[in-house]
């Protein structure tokens, strides 16, 4: 089957069943066990992974399992360093490659993404992991991790400025191992000019960017589509980056965001000069104050 029948992402059909390990895979595809390595990397929506064949091919009959099993290296689609490419979207297919690896996905507490997730998994032809996506999930605050087809907590949690479950730091937004913890620092620029009135004449300004340096996994985790990813746009999940900035500018919606993953505030720090100003068209003593601040979140 060529790669343009099978990557259309059709809605799963009749006759598709999951086997899990590569036993299956290999009866599928023994005619192209050998033209594939045995570590394969992937370059999904420019996140790259690292996986076994075996993996990939884990369940049959999915698209991965037609790629990498029923087609040969050169057919398939690569990017400039010769990874497989893959146009999806390359944070949630972290989810998939779980899946693949043992047939079980826990999901965090918060997690808005959950019928994205579901289009992923129909997509990639996983009809067990799509139907398991598509039962509804209480928004229960009583345990740590919401495992797929497992069932939820009561919905007692109390509810966040965002509409989502209020978490607090004691509770685990990873998978059944432990908690992921770690810290993320959110920086922020800002600017006033005071004149001779002094605080009747402040003129605040801020500049529209709020930085976030931490892991890249933690970040996404966090703020999800409100995280600007275009300056570093190929950056592992388990990697570091201090070049992502959010879509928004409210520090207040930031917080909110990190406290509801379980994040609490550790340390802040903040720096400030000032510069006589009367280029700007002003009396000559007008004085323009610049502000650095960051502020450090872990969750432990």
């Amino acid at each position: 089957m060529a790669l343009a029948d099978s990557a259309r992402g059709l809605p799963n059909g009749g006759g598709v069943s999951p086997a899990a390990g590569s036993g299956a895979a290999a009866a599928g595809g023994a005619g192209g066990w050998s033209s594939f390595p045995e570590i394969v990397e992937l370059n999904v929506g420019g996140q790259v992974y690292v996986t076994r064949r075996c993996t990939v091919v884990s369940v049959r009959d999915s698209l991965l399992w037609r790629m990498f099993s029923q087609q040969q290296p050169s057919e398939l689609p690569r990017d400039s360093k010769g990874r497989f490419f893959l146009d999806r979207d390359g944070f949630l297919f972290r989810y998939i490659l779980d899946y693949l690896r043992d047939l079980q996905l826990v999901l965090p507490e918060h997690f808005p993404e959950r019928s994205r997730l579901q289009r992923e998994a129909e997509y990639f032809q996983l009809p067990d992991l799509a139907r398991r996506l598509a039962q509804p999930a209480d928004g229960g605050g009583g345990g740590g991790t919401t495992a797929v087809g497992a069932s939820a907590p009561s919905p007692t949690a109390s509810r966040s400025p965002s509409g989502g479950p209020l978490l607090t730091p004691s509770q685990s937004l990873d998978g059944a191992a432990g908690r992921r913890s770690g810290y993320i620092t959110i920086g922020y620029r800002g600017s006033y000019t005071i004149g001779r009135e002094a605080q009747a004449d402040a003129k605040f300004r801020r500049v529209a960017r709020i930085t976030v340096c931490g892991k890249t996994a933690l970040a996404k985790e966090v703020f999800g589509e409100t995280l600007n990813e275009s300056r570093d746009p190929d950056r592992p999940p388990e990697r570091y980056t201090a070049r992502y900035y959010l879509k928004f500018n409210f520090l207040e919606q930031a917080f909110d965001r990190l406290s509801e993953a379980g994040f609490r505030m550790a340390a802040c720090s903040s720096t400030g000069t000032c510069a006589f100003a009367p280029e700007q068209g002003g009396p000559a003593d007008d004085k323009i104050w610049t502000s650095y601040t960051e502020y450090v979140f872990c969750r432990d």
